[in-house]
């Protein structure tokens, strides 16, 4: 039998000890050189270049590696740089300061780059960055590209041509990765009133054809195309674009694969085969499609690439079984069968073999980046006509790995599963309606017309985190841990009193993360110690391993919120993170329905949620932000998530009395087309992001009348820019305008762990004078029983 060829979509660029992470945050403090960072970046992506290389990989990627943001790259290659963030655009921190942009920006540099994205850079004006949202069903954030009418594009930046000479001149066969005309269309917004983005793509396409040009000329004989649009419910006109599209670039020398990942073809399925390009990729793992269906419609002459290992989680290979699933494939189509993952390793971290306090069974059952690029190699191989002796090794290994994950005993636990069993309809349900439960809430917290807070979250100091590494190093001791941590809490709530917030919180400076500090006092979850991928710029989360049935052995929270609240006469909120974004933002278990661990993980936080009221925790925030991030992409399919979404929020917060207030936080998302879910969660409170949107995301609360109280986030906690007092009063204005002011909470529209205080503090003393000056605005004619100024 022929070679089946294999490739690779992207490695993770952050390097296994987050290496790019601290090169970028180090420029940003002005501690290290532009020259400085580059070094970092060539280093990072010769040694992953190599590592792939090194796995079997025939193909390895060029484009994968960003400054910040994939998209964002894309963004400068072609010039879409808004006018706010160009070289020598005045300063302005609110919305754009110059006329929408119609040619290209031929000025782009790193700095462009991180201006776009974060609002400011070492070089430039301050200015708003752009929008960010979730990458499909993924926790990666991308930022979003800014449309206008009539708006054309150029080769500009020139970014991942140069990265693809770089690798060529190390000896590698290389593939760059770009997003697809279509795609990077689709995941645009449009920032001039109201037109149609499609009708840009002729105004796009040429842009491609120089980049295209550019690539074959640095030595490119094959080019990957993302058009991961094309598995989602399409509307007929972007269906019908894709053949004009790809009819205008084919005439270029590399061959283009089209790749498309994260579920199936469905309705779509036609229109990718037949589009006039060499190769074709789908994900074999997100898709039910059985492989032959593809093959049957596939032209004769066409390469299909299959990703056969699962890009996203961490779970080891069943080689055996994907060697045989592949055998019938590789027999019809000979060599025109590539192999590669089902899409980016960008989702999972770099390398197992530097775990070494997984336990030896559990770490058997796993595979990372560099893993999974192996066991692309190994299935080339293993469908050969004489597998060699290390591919055959493998497979003994896998098969016995396994066998193992089968067998284990440490997966099910009967308590758990009988607990289930006995929910019942009363467990998901508040004891009264909205209505009802606000005067008893108003009535005990006496909070005044836009009471402020925040998310969580305060600033992570240096100091916080040298005191966990000594106490995880066993350097601090238990009891002064906690002292420290006490220490810090006090401060934070002091420092909130200070300012003037109506509701405060602990801070959080216990907690690693928001997830995996729940995860490591849950049963069922284990850890990594360098299990890091990128969730946006240089945000790195370790998120856990849920292998089996989840349990909680004791209370989690409740001794912090219980001194927290003992500093305080203001309410201080307990916080949590609920049970989808707990799901969501681990490596889940894949041996049963997502639902079942969702429910376990709910009744384990419902025990927390309830000894939190038990010692007198009046407000009580359970975080969903990936609760739309966990919605199926097509929408035949969105129902049944959503109700079993729902249920398993409501039944980790209805346990308590009506007079407990149950706040929740979602951020980055479109929310108007799940808005009836929202509101099914029947949270007293819910906190969003509308900063970077400019208050858009609202809409969907208005048209809908979202019945319960709302928290407009007001401020970006993303960008380091301190925002003015009238841009927030403005948003609030505009939020007043879509909904009653008697609703309506003001708050940033994320935590703030990762700003640092002198930014933290002034932003919130504008943001408390923002809400003093709304109540004086408002302070005649109120008749509800909240306080006017609560100052």
């Amino acid at each position: 039998m022929s070679h089946v060829h294999t490739h690779s979509f992207g490695f993770p660029r952050i390097g296994a000890d987050r290496e790019l992470k601290r090169a970028q945050e180090a420029y940003w403090r002005g501690e290290a050189s532009l020259e400085s960072l580059e070094e970092t970046g060539r280093i990072l992506r010769e040694h992953h270049w190599r590592l792939q290389a090194d796995a079997g990989l025939d193909l390895v990627p060029t484009g994968d590696f960003a400054w910040y943001d994939q998209v964002l790259t894309l963004s400068a290659t072609f010039g879409n740089v808004p006018s706010r963030h160009r070289n020598g655009a005045p300063a302005s921190s609110e919305g754009d300061p110059v006329v929408a942009p119609r040619a290209p920006c031929r000025d782009v540099d790193i700095d462009t780059l991180f201006r776009m994205a974060r609002g400011r850079a070492p070089v430039g004006e301050p200015s708003a960055a752009c929008e960010m949202t979730k990458w499909f069903d993924t926790n990666y954030h991308y930022l979003v590209p800014e449309l206008h009418p009539a708006q054309t594009f150029a080769l500009s930046y020139t970014q991942i041509i140069d990265e693809t000479r770089e690798a060529i001149a190390l000896g590698h066969a290389v593939k760059p990765v770009i997003l697809g005309p279509l795609s990077y269309l689709w995941l645009g917004k449009e920032k001039s009133g109201s037109f149609d983005r499609l009708s840009l793509l002729d105004n796009l396409l040429p842009a491609y054809n120089e980049l295209l040009a550019a690539l074959a000329e640095a030595g490119a004989e094959w080019v990957q195309i993302d058009e991961p649009i094309l598995v989602l419910d399409l509307p007929d006109a972007w269906r019908q674009a894709f053949e004009h599209a790809y009819h205008t670039l084919q005439t270029h020398t590399p061959k283009l694969l089209l790749a498309t990942y994260f579920g199936a073809l469905k309705d779509n399925l036609a229109t990718a085969v037949q589009l006039p390009v060499a190769g074709l990729h789908i994900d074999a793992v997100r898709s039910a499609e059985p492989l032959r269906n593809v093959v049957d419609r596939l032209p004769t002459h066409k390469i299909l690439s299959v990703g056969i290992v699962n890009g996203r989680n961490i779970w080891r290979t069943d080689l055996r079984r994907v060697r045989d699933e592949l055998s019938e494939i590789h027999e019809r189509l000979g060599q025109r069968l590539w192999l590669s993952t089902s899409c980016s390793l960008l989702h999972v971290p770099v390398d197992l073999n530097r775990e070494d306090q997984l336990d030896p069974e559990l770490k058997s059952w796993l595979a990372f980046a560099l893993q999974k690029a192996r066991e692309v190699s190994v299935l080339s191989r293993l469908l050969s006509e004489a597998p060699d002796d290390a591919a055959k090794a493998a497979l003994a290994e896998s098969d016995k790995a396994a066998e193992s994950r089968r067998t284990s005993g440490r997966i099910h636990r009967k308590a758990v599963q009988e607990r289930l069993c006995a929910i019942t309809a009363r467990d998901t349900h508040r004891h009264s309606a909205f209505a009802q439960r606000i005067k008893k809430q108003q009535a005990l917290l006496q909070l005044p017309l836009y009471p402020t807070t925040t998310i969580g979250s305060f600033p992570q100091t240096t100091a916080i985190r040298q005191a966990r590494r000594d106490w995880k190093r066993g350097d601090l001791s238990p009891v002064e841990y906690q002292s420290r941590m006490r220490e810090e809490i006090a401060d934070t709530i002091a420092r909130q009193e200070q300012i003037g917030l109506d509701v405060l919180v602990h801070g959080e400076a216990e907690r690693n993360d928001m997830v995996e500090y729940f995860g490591e006092q849950l049963d069922g979850y284990a850890f990594t110690r360098f299990g890091w991928v990128q969730s946006y710029g240089s945000r790195c989360v370790k998120p856990p391993i849920i292998f089996g049935d989840v349990s909680r052995p004791r209370a989690m929270t409740v001794q912090w919120a219980r001194y927290a609240q003992s500093l305080s006469r203001k309410p201080v909120k307990g916080m949590l993170t609920g049970p989808i974004t707990m799901l969501f933002w681990s490596f889940v278990r894949d041996d049963q329905p997502r639902a079942t661990t969702a429910r376990q993980i709910a009744l384990a936080l419902r025990d927390e949620v309830t000894d939190l009221e038990a010692a007198d925790i009046k407000i009580i925030q359970i975080d969903e932000p990936a609760l739309r991030e966990g919605l199926p992409l097509h929408r035949s399919e969105w129902q049944a998530y959503l109700d079993w979404a729902v249920d398993a929020f409501r039944l980790s917060a209805c346990g308590v009395n009506d007079e407990t207030q149950i706040h929740t936080h979602m951020c980055y998302s479109e929310f108007n087309d799940i808005i009836d879910a929202i509101a099914a969660l029947d949270a007293d409170v819910i906190t969003i992001e509308t900063s970077r949107s400019q208050g858009e995301l609202l809409d969907a609360f208005e048209q809908f009348q979202y019945p319960n109280d709302i928290g407009p986030g007001v401020y970006d906690i993303h960008s380091p820019n301190v925002p003015e007092v009238e841009s927030m009063v403005s948003l609030m204005e505009g939020a007043e305008r879509r909904l009653p002011k008697e609703r309506l909470w003001v708050n940033p529209d994320c935590g703030l762990k990762t700003r640092g205080w002198p930014e933290t503090e002034a932003a919130l003393t504008h943001m408390v004078a923002a809400a003093r000056q709304l109540r004086r605005q408002h302070s005649t004619g109120h008749t509800t029983n909240q306080n006017i100024d609560g100052e």
